[in-house]
């Protein structure tokens, strides 16, 4: 515990020293709030906000709701604050008072105690209520100790994939968190490695503005050890992995998203509408296939703006959500799929591309194209997506670089060319 121990003290220290994060911590003691209330009470940016929540790590969590809370650690944090707060200033006779810095590290020290007797007192308690699961215990805060401050990472393994965490040896094998300019969020993924005599699982997560955006899981050997053995419908496996998200997020959405899937009685290859929300169903085998929760604007299908679940042999291989994340930037297709192919063309024709400090001219493609896909894609900088052809064409001949492949992406609503790739293939 160490280790840990140390980690916690360390945030409580910077927490203590940031009048943010004092703020965050005095609005929390008051009630639960969530993320948008508390940027409004603030007035500070989304991100801002996000890295001063992820910065509490310990002191705070996100309950199933929405909401953020103080944890154990956090409300002694909070008690501390106020002792030291509510203690009238002593003065000596030459009328000092005392530095703020003795206040924090007053502050601090008491603090530790408090946390110590908190620590104690759940200890002696478990020990007392669970002497007969002794072992159970230690596993299980082994467990805890190895998914580390990222409890919510633990939350969705075991309660949305069913997979039984505390018959695995848990490794965090990166932790990286970067801010995404291209899309204007802070965003983090976790890599981590489940081992044990019967199974071995990799698992990458990634949170967007501390919202769950995708986890995948690689079977490595065997098959998974479930907390409850996944029935072999596709759609009933759906619905209770929907159950538990819901739970999990408390996202609006998803509530219409499982109105959606509540109205299908057949797990068979469909598509249905409601509203605006489309769900698409694809069966590959018994137990297996993929749905996706997409929104439909105008005719016009905004898959990334969706909920996709990847089920494997009944087992919840990938789930990503970009509902919440992605917004329409337009929904005007005022640029046909035959429009776009001959836009391409066309733009192929005049290109010259760089190549080793060599310039590639004189392009010829041929007149069928290798494919036409159309996918709604954000502008830079932006999470609004935008009507999007993707054409690829294949040239007459193999270029200089062993060039035989053109890609071009082109804005639907206006025809802009966005993106060009020079392939081998």
């Amino acid at each position: 515990m160490a280790g840990s121990e140390e980690e916690i003290y360390s945030i409580m220290f910077s927490s203590l020293k940031h009048p943010v994060r004092r703020k965050i911590l005095r609005m929390l003691a008051d009630k639960p709030l969530t993320f948008t209330e508390i940027v409004e009470a603030l007035e500070v940016s989304t991100p801002n906000l996000t890295y001063h929540l992820e910065s509490l790590g310990e002191l705070v969590f996100k309950m199933e709701n929405g909401k953020y809370k103080l944890s154990t650690f956090g409300e002694a944090t909070v008690n501390a604050m106020k002792s030291v707060e509510e203690v009238p200033e002593i003065k000596s006779k030459y009328h000092l008072a005392l530095p703020f810095r003795w206040k924090v590290f007053f502050a601090a020290l008491l603090v530790i105690v408090m946390l110590l007797a908190t620590v104690s007192t759940v200890q002696y308690l478990s020990l007392n209520d669970l002497n007969s699961s002794l072992d159970e215990l230690k596993a299980q805060n082994q467990q805890l100790l190895a998914w580390g401050s990222t409890h919510k990472v633990a939350s969705i393994i075991r309660d949305i994939a069913q997979i039984d965490i505390t018959k695995y040896k848990v490794t965090l094998l990166s932790n990286t968190i970067e801010y995404r300019s291209d899309l204007g969020a802070t965003e983090e993924v976790l890599r981590y490695s489940l081992t044990s005599s019967e199974s071995n699982l990799d698992a990458v997560f990634r949170f967007r503005n501390n919202h769950f955006s995708r986890f995948q899981l690689n079977l490595i050997e065997s098959s998974p050890i479930y907390t409850q053995t996944p029935s072999s419908d596709l759609l009933e496996n759906a619905r209770n992995a929907l159950d538990k998200y819901k739970a999990y997020s408390g996202d609006e959405y998803l509530e219409e998203m499982s109105s959606l899937i509540d109205t299908l009685n057949k797990t068979e290859n469909t598509e249905i509408t409601q509203g605006n929300i489309k769900l698409k169903v694809t069966v590959t085998d018994e137990g297996s296939g993929e749905l996706l929760w997409m929104h439909t604007e105008n005719g016009i299908d905004f898959a990334p703006k969706g909920l996709r679940m990847v089920f494997e042999n009944r087992f919840l291989k990938e789930m990503t959500d970009g509902y919440f994340f992605f917004t329409v930037g337009s929904s005007s297709l005022d640029v046909s799929k035959e429009e776009a192919v001959a836009i391409a063309k066309s733009y192929v024709k005049t290109l010259s591309w760089s190549l080793n400090g060599t310039q590639i001219s004189g392009f010829t493609v041929l007149n069928e194209p290798v494919s036409v896909e159309f996918a709604p894609h954000p502008r830079p900088d932006s999470t609004g997506l935008i009507p999007y052809w993707y054409v690829v064409l294949r040239l007459d001949r193999v270029y200089q670089g062993n060039i035989n492949t053109i890609t071009v992406g082109i804005y639907a609503d206006t025809g802009q060319v966005a993106h060009i790739q020079l392939l081998s293939k």
